[in-house]
């Protein structure tokens, strides 16, 4: 069977703008969870076993799922209801919990007395079909989030950005400023908005650092410095991109990014953090790739 849907082969995937599940969605999410549940397949952390002597697994034990997931998940409702949708990150939580839990049911034996199979589980098999049946629904209803083949729910980067930054390997010579850029680029993917704002805040503090890997006391001078990799001196280019450090030098002063003074404007959509970030970014792996910092 196709991976992929006629309208996505004839017009492309729909665009991933939206950070929130609608009812839509959770309505198949929920189906979703159901199937495996009735199916046994979270019986691999919550095994229901078998009356007979010897208590073998023959299934998921309903009870057990529900109690730990109300212990933690404590926003999430039991049991769960196709008509009450709950809040996006709970709904993450939620899928993040199953991915925990699932597992491929392997018919082990009939049990012909208790018409049942006994069951072992593959966990690969199960957690990689949870996967590919979350990130279908997502991807079809444009939710910018997705789960890693782990279990895990990151957000879906904006195109431009995504293949450097998912390969970008940051060497400065300096510890503090690789460690402010490897915090960036896992920050950004998170799903809470709260941590991509301190992932561009990380990044704005990286940037202001690399002005100083140059050596010199002047910071002025050692910025310039960096410039020359990416351009050769006295170029449109390299005039172009001074002018761009001082906007991105100003943007991160006038706006609540790096400090918190009264005066500065805060960001107020996920979409300019977003675009703040990727701007920035360029300009930063242009710099460190040009000056052999980062591969």
């Amino acid at each position: 069977m196709a991976e992929d849907y006629f309208t996505d082969r004839e017009y492309g995937s729909r665009p991933r703008g939206s950070e929130t599940i609608d009812e839509r969605l959770w309505g198949g999410l929920h189906s979703l969870i159901e199937t495996r549940l009735d199916d046994g397949s979270f019986g691999l952390r919550f095994p229901a076993t078998c009356s007979d002597p010897g208590r073998v697994p023959c299934g998921c034990d309903r009870s057990t799922f529900a109690r730990m997931l109300q212990a933690e998940v404590p926003w999430i409702d039991w049991p769960l209801r196709v008509d009450e949708l709950p809040d996006t990150p709970v709904v993450l939580d939620l899928l993040e919990f199953c991915a925990m839990a699932v597992g491929q049911p392997v018919q082990d034996g009939w049990h012909d007395f208790m018409r049942h199979y006994h069951l072992t589980w593959d966990r690969e098999t199960g957690l990689s079909g949870f996967v590919a049946d979350v990130n279908r629904l997502l991807a079809r209803n444009g939710v910018a989030f997705e789960m890693t083949a782990e279990g895990n729910m990151q957000r879906v980067l904006p195109a431009p950005l995504r293949a450097d930054l998912s390969h970008a390997r940051f060497a400065t010579g300096d510890v503090e400023t690789d460690r402010l850029l490897e915090a960036a680029r896992l920050r950004i993917l998170a799903p809470r908005g709260e941590d991509r704002s301190d992932g561009l805040e990380k990044l704005w503090d990286a940037f202001e650092r690399i002005k100083t890997l140059e050596p010199g006391a002047d910071k002025r001078v050692t910025a310039e410095a960096m410039l020359d990799y990416a351009a050769r001196p006295g170029s449109k280019l390299r005039a172009s991109l001074s002018a761009e450090a001082d906007a991105l030098t100003k943007i991160g002063n006038t706006h609540r990014i790096r400090h918190s003074e009264t005066w500065q404007e805060p960001l107020e959509m996920a979409t300019q953090t977003d675009y703040l970030f990727t701007r920035l970014f360029a300009f930063v792996y242009l710099l460190l790739k040009a000056s052999n910092r980062a591969s």
